[in-house]
């Protein structure tokens, strides 16, 4: 056994839920290998004391723009149109690989900081983030979201989707399926038919995953309507985009009908609390999606939107604006949202059968939080406190298929120092300094 979290309290995430007071888990070969209330007769190489500690999946970000993290805090408390147009757009054009390789990594390390082991991104660059993906050793589903503004178009030509074939030569199943490649319509309102016919094509031939931003914003709704008289999510639908496993961030306008075909087309919403709030684009309907049958994860978007990348922040978020928005303290209960974070996380990534959840022979995907801090103590139910007192500052470790990413603020994996000089001495400069010049 090479390594074994003692008298730790287990949250599994199984089927059942269950949560196991002082007991055992072991990892072997990355893989847990040992689950139970004894301790194991089997001499382990590093032995983790769980006293006070709580074990429990890995959380999956299946939203998010890693490279933005340069643009943190530039544009707060602006509409959303200006903090595109004006602030975001004409600094993310002054992105090169190295620059997003760089901030890349600085939002891998925020992410096994805060307890992700797995995120679903979406930009450009792709190749670079790769990069920096397979170096950290965090699991990613990587997309290059792809528009198309009234130019001539050929799937053969356009940057977008060329380089779209080479990530997926490249990197789709790297270290045994720890990246994937994915194909992504950026948006209904930044792309036209020709675009969605391309990719949808794509995705289903080459069997990946499709990745949307969806009915975002009310005027992106109601646009759409105007142009098509069908909403987004029934445009992308007649074009095939979901027809293949898919993931549709933000669903904050969709309708009752919206809800119903997506349900029937397996896509899961990727709910943003955070992101949604601060930009004013609205509240999601959870609860109306899940009752309609869809599977719901969790994603930060982007930390230029955010400000930061931890899931325990949007866990807590989505859990009070479900309550709020329908008047019932019963909406979204923490099993609900604990779920959305882990099993629903890895169902949308296609991961299911490897990790979100703590069960013999899956991926040691795990995070161990410590419980001894003045704000997480009584504790009288685990799991209400993962929710709603717990942040993302309480992990102490962070493990992807064993190997350790994080512990006691070090990052094994990840050059941090490094990475902060890249950002000063190169990044800030090109992206900031030279613009105003």
């Amino acid at each position: 056994m090479d390594t074994l979290f003692s008298n730790v309290t287990i949250v599994t995430m199984d089927e059942a839920m269950h949560v196991y007071f002082d007991a055992y888990l072991g990892v072997t070969d990355g893989k847990i290998s040992y689950l139970a209330r004894e301790a194991p007769k089997e001499k382990t190489k590093r032995l983790v004391p769980g006293e006070g500690m709580v074990l429990m999946p890995g959380l999956i970000n299946c939203h998010t723009h890693l490279p933005m993290s340069v643009l943190r805090g530039y544009a707060d408390d602006v509409e959303l149109s200006s903090w595109l147009n004006d602030y975001i757009f004409p600094h993310e054009d002054r992105l090169d690989g190295r620059s997003a390789k760089a901030a890349a990594l600085l939002s891998i390390a925020e992410c096994v900081r805060f307890g992700t082991t797995s995120i679903s991104d979406m930009y450009n660059f792709c190749d670079e983030i790769a990069e920096a993906v397979a170096e950290s050793g965090i699991k990613a589903n990587i997309a290059r979201g792809a528009t198309l503004f009234g130019e001539d178009f050929d799937f053969e030509t356009h940057p977008a989707c060329r380089e779209l074939v080479a990530l997926k030569e490249k990197w789709d199943g790297y270290d045994n399926g720890r990246i994937r490649v994915e194909a992504s319509v950026h948006g209904e309102y930044t792309s036209d038919y020709r675009l969605w016919d391309a990719l949808s094509e794509f995705a289903i031939n080459e069997k990946v995953g499709m990745h949307v931003h969806l009915s975002e914003t009310k005027a992106e709704h109601e646009q759409c309507l105007e142009r098509n008289g069908l909403t987004p999510a029934q445009v992308l639908d007649c074009h095939h985009v979901f027809d293949t496993r898919a993931i549709a961030a933000h669903c904050v306008w969709v309708t009752p009908e919206d809800m119903r075909l997506l349900a029937r087309r397996g896509v899961t919403a990727v709910h943003c609390p955070v992101s949604n709030l601060k930009l004013a684009s609205g509240c999601a309907p959870v609860t109306e999606m899940v009752k309609a049958g869809m599977n719901v994860a969790l994603g930060t978007d982007s930390s230029a939107s955010n400000n930061n990348l931890d899931l325990f922040e949007e866990m807590k978020a989505a859990a009070l604006m479900a309550k709020v928005t329908s008047g019932d303290p019963k909406a979204l209960p923490v099993e609900a949202v604990l779920m959305m974070a882990t099993v629903c996380g890895a169902r949308a990534q296609g991961r299911e059968a490897e990790c979100g959840m703590l069960k013999l022979g899956m991926d040691a995907d795990l995070v161990l939080l410590d419980f001894t801090s003045p704000h997480l103590m009584p504790c009288h139910n685990v799991m209400s406190h993962l929710v709603y007192a717990a942040s993302g500052h309480d992990v102490v470790m962070t493990m992807v298929r064993g190997q350790v990413l994080y512990a006691a603020g070090k990052y094994p994996t990840i050059d941090l120092d490094s990475v902060v000089r890249e950002l000063s001495g190169y990044v800030m400069p090109r992206i900031f300094e030279e613009a105003r010049s």
